[in-house]
């Protein structure tokens, strides 16, 4: 029986001011960007579940594109990512997460707009459900969605970093520093 080659996962502790989170890619694409202050098993969970049996290694040096990216995203000079990210998924997730992508940076969206751009318009808390499973806060931009009464609603990340975040893009976007 021949032995499939698993991917390795490369990981770091991407640290920005006072936040820490975890990070991970393959060798070609980044695949888990943590919650902030979470602990390094946030990270193994997810890829035991969704990376059976890779070998997880910390390699700081590969991951070093990723971070650069996403400090100047949090920094407030990047509002577009140009780095290769990998989704793992269902199908459902997948076009969920892909609508996030297509949030204009510093606008938001409602979960019932996500619904109606995948033309899925009962599937709202479906929606909501594949939004708390993206692997890839930041990048694709589930903190751009919120309540259909413009309310706050939950984030893997947390509350604090949702606020934050949209904040950041706000005055980004109004040129205010």
């Amino acid at each position: 029986m021949e032995k499939m080659n698993k991917p390795t996962l490369y990981w770091s502790l991407l640290k920005f001011k006072d936040w820490n989170f975890h990070i991970a890619s393959t060798t070609k694409s980044l695949v888990f960007i943590g919650s902030q202050y979470k602990p390094f098993e946030e990270l193994v969970e997810w890829a035991t579940k969704h990376f059976p049996g890779c070998p997880l290694v910390e390699d700081a040096e590969k991951l070093e594109p990723f971070v650069v990216e996403i400090t100047q995203y949090l920094d407030g000079r990047r509002k577009t990512f140009t780095i290769p990210f990998k989704y793992v998924g269902t199908p459902f997730q997948l076009a969920v997460w892909r609508a996030l992508c297509d949030i204009p940076y510093g606008q938001t969206k409602s979960y019932s707009d996500i619904a109606n751009d995948i033309n899925k318009p009962t599937a709202v808390r479906a929606v909501g459900a594949a939004i708390g499973a993206n692997p890839i806060l930041i990048t694709v931009p589930c903190h751009r969605v919120i309540g259909k009464n413009d309310s706050l609603t939950g984030y893997r990340g947390g509350l604090e970093m949702k606020t934050w975040l949209l904040d950041l893009e706000k005055r980004v976007s109004l040129n205010i520093e």
